[in-house]
């Protein structure tokens, strides 16, 4: 068990489990169950009825996920944890939850591409009104905002040219008319930043990404009041997804967990390292990675971000064919979406994750067309930095 004063690393490995409540078992049991029996039917409608606590039915709850849902709480400074089976299945059991026909929602304009299409494609069938606006400056924010908002969402580092979000400033301008900020951490992870520390109401991530940390899972996590998990659990996922997260997949993220924060360090030393070899190469037209002097909201990351993560996205010259070409020339870092992994990947999201915007969006919202995103992995460092200069010299040489 642990305390309030114990370190990340601590609480990641130890948290909410007591072996000698599992027979000795180091590692929590993993609970393969459907459903779970009760000693009597009274006992069982009790826990219909919500009057006794208790595991029903692996939709609703499960021992595991439970284990993974209190440690991941924790570890973001919140009440209580909810397992999703994705980290769409988390946003959009959250917006399910909370958002009806009338309402309106605040995003960034940059956005995963993926949620955008949810947000501004989906969403808005069913009569929400979804403001795009530049979170960027909250000035923007306080214009748009209205008595109808009732979540303000957005990501920081925004996915996928890690622009940042000042979430106290915008907390504070949410707050005064009641909505709900619900942030997604996928980049940052509670390593780097604590939204709920910051003001933020909710808090998501794709733990598909640096949770789980070795491209071996689908899952979401969703964290924040005890109330609203609650109303996330039994409205947003109960009743209108059905995203369900499996147990050895909760297995698979606790044990994730546990090399978290050294993994993250590792991560972010090497970025930098990566970041600023980009930021020297002739054939680099720019780098957007937060540590980097040069970043025009370096500020703020001081003051929000404990280190700057593991997303480097950059330009190279000729735009999105230069791009392209240039990852097509390297050899270690391999062409693959996601991020978050052991292994260095490397996409194009103009053509990839961020295809659901029109080049008009991502013109608008900040996507360039030559912009590619890589996700620097565990390997040596100066091994990445290698195969990545050698396919930019080639580069230069050609543009030459």
């Amino acid at each position: 068990m642990t305390k309030e004063t114990d370190g990340f690393s601590t609480r990641a490995i130890h948290h909410g489990y007591d072996a000698k409540d599992h027979q000795g078992s180091l590692n929590p049991p993993v609970y393969m169950t459907s459903t779970f029996t009760f000693e009597t039917a009274e006992s069982g409608g009790a826990m219909f009825a919500g009057e006794q606590a208790g595991h029903f039915y692996s939709r609703i709850s499960n021992p595991t996920l439970d284990q993974l849902e209190q440690r991941i709480a924790n570890l973001e400074g919140a009440e209580a944890g909810l397992a999703t089976a994705s980290g769409m299945g988390a946003i959009s059991s959250v917006f399910w939850t909370f958002v009806k026909a009338g309402d309106e929602v605040i995003i960034d304009k940059t956005l995963y591409g993926c949620t955008f299409a949810f947000l501004s494609h989906g969403l808005t069938k069913f009569d929400v009104t979804v403001k795009p606006v530049d979170m960027t400056d909250p000035k923007n924010v306080q214009e748009a905002i209205t008595d109808r908002t009732k979540v303000v969402y957005f990501e920081t580092p925004a996915n996928p040219n890690n622009r940042l979000v000042d979430i106290t400033a915008i907390s504070e301008i949410a707050h005064k008319v009641g909505a709900r900020v619900v942030v997604d951490n996928t980049y940052a992870t509670p390593v780097l930043t604590r939204p709920i520390e910051h003001g933020a109401d909710i808090v998501l991530h794709s733990a598909t990404k640096y949770l789980g940390g070795h491209g071996d899972l689908i899952a979401g996590l969703v964290v924040g009041s005890a109330e609203d998990m609650m109303q996330v659990r039994l409205i947003g996922v109960k009743d209108m997804t059905g995203a369900v997260m499996a147990p050895l997949t909760a297995m698979l993220i606790l044990r994730g967990l546990k090399t978290l924060e050294l993994r993250v360090e590792r991560h972010c030393q090497s970025a930098r390292k990566i970041a600023e070899a980009l930021q020297a190469h002739p054939a680099v037209l720019n780098v957007a990675y937060p540590g980097l002097d040069s970043f025009p909201q370096a500020e703020l990351a001081q003051r929000q971000m404990a280190n700057f993560g593991g997303m480097v996205p950059f330009e190279v010259k000729g735009g999105k064919a230069g791009g392209i070409a240039m990852m097509n020339r390297l050899k270690l870092i391999q062409r693959a979406v996601s991020l978050g992994d052991a292994e260095s990947l490397i996409q194009h999201p103009a053509s990839m994750t961020h295809s659901t915007y029109t080049p008009e969006e991502r013109a608008e919202h900040g996507i360039a067309e030559g912009l590619v995103r890589l996700s620097v992995g565990l390997e040596t460092a100066d091994d990445i930095i290698d195969d990545l200069m050698k396919a930019l010299s080639q580069h230069n040489a050609i543009a030459a």
